[in-house]
């Protein structure tokens, strides 16, 4: 599956009412998924107004890198779900999502990843502090990489 057969496929979603596309072709397998008006989770509107360009990475104030202290264990990485661009803060400028040492509960936004024009969002998926964060913002990241502790 080439890139223009994949924007062929997003061009024909977006002029649809299909909510959901599934396509595999030589080995690939490709999935759509459009998130529906009143859907039980909607996106904050910070989240909602995200453009490409106002996701230039920016110089951030702090070190977004950190070196966790002791060796990380599976169970306390949050890894990417795909691969594309990340960002921690909403727009350029703004605080990040979340901070070092902060806390956060199951749901909260972590960051966002850029993949093919569209921002996925990453949320912890349980309760706990963050104690690195792997990554700075605008780093393109592969699915499975690590991107921030979670404690």
């Amino acid at each position: 599956m080439d890139l223009p057969e994949i924007k062929a496929l997003i061009d024909a979603m977006a002029a649809s009412d299909l909510a959901e596309m599934e396509v595999a072709k030589d080995g690939w397998t490709l999935r759509l998924v459009r998130q529906q008006p009143g859907a039980s989770a909607p996106l904050p509107p910070a989240e909602r107004a995200l453009e490409p360009r106002a996701l230039e990475p920016a110089a951030p104030a702090t070190p977004a890198r950190s070196a966790p202290p002791e060796p990380m264990t599976d169970d306390t990485l949050v890894r990417a779900p795909m691969f594309g661009t990340v960002y921690l803060s909403p727009t350029p400028g703004e605080p990040a999502f979340v901070a070092i040492g902060e806390p956060v509960k199951a749901g909260a936004t972590l960051c966002v990843i850029e993949a093919m024009k569209v921002f996925n969002t990453v949320r912890a998926d349980r309760d706990g502090a963050v104690t690195a964060v792997l990554v700075a913002s605008g780093d393109e990241v592969q699915a499975g990489q690590p991107l921030l502790r979670l404690e």
